[in-house]
């Protein structure tokens, strides 16, 4: 007897570096998916409910160095579980698609990447947050961490995270590729530097095949 491959998650991640452009490929994505007549839900992390905004006002702010690694992933594992919880689960729930700008796999590279955290610890305190929940699809918005910070320093980004040094974003940038290269069910790698409007076909590519029901 085939016992049938489980159905993905209707739960897309949109991970890369600084500048990659997620928030314009989830907003075309979001576009798509709505004229199919799909319900999306949109949102972000760290962020996505009041209490998880709190924390990210924490995170983004202040020093390039202001927070212990070790701390910092806490803090972000806090804003997961409640962001989880309160909005990602329901929504799902409820049948709806949700598109999240980061999740699990942020923490992996900029936390356990760049920052050194290993990435058992990382794993270890995720699995209580998580409770097996994984993306249907990581789409992987790939660019040269140089490029990145350009469109983030022209559009005005100059939260802590854009202040971090150019090797915390080659590593960042590394660890995403390692996750598509190591995880390739779930993750696809999409160049971005190509022009938006390419990427944005890409990525509808890639949800189709991932997700036939949305054709």
């Amino acid at each position: 007897m085939t016992i049938p491959a489980p159905v993905p998650a209707r739960f897309i991640t949109f991970e890369g570096g600084e500048g990659a452009g997620k928030t314009t490929q989830i907003a075309a994505l979001t576009d798509h998916l709505r004229a199919t007549g799909a319900t999306v839900t949109v949102t972000r992390e760290p962020g996505g409910t009041p209490d998880a905004e709190a924390i990210r006002a924490l995170l983004v702010s202040g020093e390039a160095g202001r927070w212990d690694p070790l701390a910092e992933t806490l803090l972000h594992l806090a804003a997961r579980r409640q962001h989880l919880q309160r909005l990602i689960r329901p929504a799902l729930d409820r049948g709806e698609w949700v598109l999240c700008d980061r999740f699990l796999d942020s923490t992996r590279a900029y936390q356990g990447a760049a920052q050194g955290v290993a990435p058992a610890v990382i794993e270890h305190l995720a699995a209580p947050v998580m409770e097996g929940l994984e993306p249907g699809l990581t789409l992987i918005l790939d660019l040269p961490p140089e490029a990145g910070l350009a469109r983030a320093a022209a559009r005005g980004d100059t939260g802590r995270y854009e202040r971090w040094p150019l090797a915390h974003h080659q590593a960042i940038r590394q660890a995403f590729l390692d996750i598509g290269a190591g995880e390739p069910q779930r993750c696809q790698v999409i160049d971005a530097q190509q022009s938006p409007e390419a990427v944005a076909t890409a990525v509808w590519q890639a949800v189709q095949q991932r997700f036939p029901e949305a054709a």
